[in-house]
C-alpha cells in the first residue's frame, strides 16, 4: 500500500506556467489573424487559454497593451478596440488542460494551438 499521493508528472515541480484572459468583444469584429485568415468575431465573451514557460507576468502585460506588434493570433484580437481583457487567471495546469476545461465554442479553427500537440481545435473559445 502506498502512503503518498502520486502526482501527475505534468504538473510535478511546476509553477504557474499557463493562463487565461477573459475576453469581451462589445461588437461583431471582421479581423484578419495573421496567415489564418479573416474570420467574424460576434460580440459576446471569450476565454482565451495561453502559456509562457518564463516571464508570464511580461507576457499578460504584453497582451493587455492595445499598441504592440502583432506575433501572435491572440494579438490580432486584442489591438481592437471593441476587445477588452476583462480578468486574468494563472494557473499551473497546462495550456492544453486549462483550455479543455474551459466551456465554450470554438469560432476560429487553429487560433492559438497551432503548435498544440493535444489536438485542441482552438485556444480561443465563445461563451456566448
Amino acid at each position: 500500500m502506498c502512503w503518498f499521493k502520486i502526482t501527475p508528472l505534468k504538473l510535478l515541480f511546476t509553477t504557474m506556467q499557463s493562463y487565461q484572459l477573459f475576453i469581451t468583444l462589445s461588437k461583431t469584429l471582421g479581423i484578419q489573424i495573421g496567415r489564418l485568415g479573416l474570420f467574424a468575431f460576434p460580440k459576446g465573451k471569450y476565454v482565451y487559454s495561453g502559456s509562457a514557460k518564463k516571464n508570464m507576468e511580461k507576457r499578460i502585460a504584453r497582451h493587455l497593451k492595445k499598441k504592440k506588434s502583432l506575433h501572435w493570433h491572440i494579438d490580432y484580437l486584442l489591438a481592437n478596440d471593441g476587445a477588452k481583457v476583462v480578468k486574468v487567471v494563472k494557473s499551473k495546469l497546462v495550456e492544453c488542460d486549462l483550455n479543455v476545461a474551459a466551456r465554450g465554442k470554438a469560432v476560429v479553427r487553429g487560433f492559438g494551438s497551432s503548435d498544440c500537440k493535444e489536438g485542441c481545435k482552438s485556444h480561443l473559445k465563445f461563451l456566448g
